[in-house]
């Protein structure tokens, strides 16, 4: 599943400004953009933008705090790939059906 800026803001309340911020400081966190220009952001990238929002903004972590984290993180996410393999499906299936459910308010308008 693949998220538009736009989404990615909605389901995580960071502002898209911030998120652009983001791609330039944190190595590893670049969203690819379609054939109009617009960022496309995958799981992984989405996973990246909630884990810095709770480090920055939860545990009071500076942005360069938060970087140097998220690397430490990922060299040890490859010990720990089935759990967190597990995790991500289980968010891919609470986010599908957050905007199913909100796909269906909005048809009952």
């Amino acid at each position: 599943m693949t998220y538009s800026i736009g989404e990615v803001e909605e389901l995580s309340g960071i502002k898209q400004n911030v998120l652009r911020y983001w791609e330039t400081v944190i190595p590893g966190f670049a969203p690819r953009k379609d054939l109009g220009g617009r960022r496309v952001y995958t799981e992984r990238d989405f996973e990246i933008v909630l884990r810095l929002k709770y480090l920055i903004y939860d545990r009071k972590f500076t942005i360069e705090g938060a970087r140097n984290e998220i690397l430490r993180e990922a060299q040890a996410y490859e010990n720990n790939a089935e759990a967190m393999s597990a995790i991500r499906e289980l968010r891919t299936e609470l986010t599908q059906l957050y905007f199913d459910i909100k796909g269906a308010r909005n048809e009952r308008k």
